[in-house]
């Protein structure tokens, strides 16, 4: 069994808190909501404090019940948003996320969380206008709580365990909500294999944010001719390396004209493997070049790009009238990870 937390006793001072937990490495540099056994224990509220919901990569720490309140409760949660943080934690667990090499790789990599379900609306997650962005409590401070969980339980320390050489916003905070009400299609988490009443989060490293401006389009294959052209792009790792996820977050008004022009999420897929999988040697430098032809990949002077259809994850987001969607590839090891949120 698992050892409670430890206790430090520290002056009832904001500033010395603060001090403390700064000088130890256990937070972002942001301010905290001070962890006293009074919050913490409003958030555990009747769960077993030492049950091990996780081994967490890189140190493999333990992540029981009462270091995840911990963390949760720095990041300035609510006790109504812990399921959400208890399902991350089973999800960092899953080697497909790929969690050893993003919290240590030298790529400007951290993870983003997809919301779906009732819990959405229940706890206020914002999938609409500027969800991506600050103003919304629980998508900033349930993704705050997932990165100081890397951080304490997993040991991503920056320096001396995570090796990002420029680093990333994502390492703060990156929770959404998916937008279902303005979404045409089947919700990201129904094609995933669950039920429209589960609430889950789905989680991917995702090592950049390029947003995709097409106000002009007004065809399905024209915004998609858009959207390919920029994820031609040879600096990626599901390019580079040939695998990992492309993630597409759609605007609402993008996936409606998608949609009522006949594509389906699978033929947005399709379309986009199509016209990404072959991009021209010249695109690369020399060293690359070279390896690509010893790899077997180069065809006519082009490269093999995305994988394959699957590679691409579509998802909407976002508000009505801005006509930009979002491109954001993961890193090489890390493929999405759905896990159910308990009630």
């Amino acid at each position: 069994m698992s050892s409670r937390v430890d206790r430090v006793m520290v002056n009832d001072s904001y500033d010395d808190i603060y001090e403390l937990a700064c000088s130890q490495n256990w937070i972002d540099g942001l301010p905290i909501v001070p962890p006293t056994e009074d919050r913490v224990a409003r958030m555990l509220g009747d769960r077993p404090p030492v049950k091990v919901i996780a081994q967490l990569e890189p140190q493999n720490g333990e992540a029981t019940l009462e270091r995840l309140a911990v963390n949760a409760v720095m990041a300035g949660c609510l006790p109504s948003y812990f399921p959400v943080i208890i399902a991350a934690a089973e999800a960092m667990a899953d080697p497909l996320l790929g969690m050893y090499h993003v919290n240590t790789t030298t790529n400007s990599v951290g993870l983003l969380s997809v919301i779906n379900g009732p819990i959405r609306n229940k706890l206020g997650i914002n999938g609409s206008y500027g969800c991506f962005g600050p103003g919304w409590r629980p998508n900033a401070t349930i993704g705050r709580a997932i990165r100081l969980i890397q951080l304490n339980i997993g040991g991503s320390i920056p320096g001396p365990v995570s090796k990002s050489t420029m680093g990333s916003p994502w390492r703060y905070t990156g929770v959404i909500g998916e937008n279902e009400e303005k979404n045409p299609w089947e919700p990201l988490h129904v094609e995933r294999g669950f039920r429209p009443e589960d609430s889950t989060i789905s989680m991917l490293g995702v090592a950049s944010f390029c947003n995709l401006s097409d106000i002009w389009s007004r065809t399905a294959e024209d915004i998609l001719t858009t959207l390919a052209s920029a994820m031609r792009w040879p600096g990626i790792h599901v390019i580079r390396y040939h695998k990992g996820h492309n993630l597409i977050v759609l605007n609402p008004d993008h996936a409606v004209i998608m949609h009522r022009d006949g594509y389906s999420k699978q033929s947005v897929r399709e379309y986009l493997f199509e016209h990404t999988k072959r991009i021209p040697l010249s695109d690369f430098s020399r060293p690359e070049q070279e390896r690509f032809i010893k790899g077997g990949r180069v065809f006519d002077n082009t490269v093999q790009g995305a994988p394959s259809p699957d590679s691409f994850i579509v998802t909407v987001a976002g508000g009505n009238g801005g006509l930009h969607s979002l491109f954001l590839p993961s890193l090489t090891s890390s493929t999405m990870v759905t896990r159910l949120i308990p009630e």
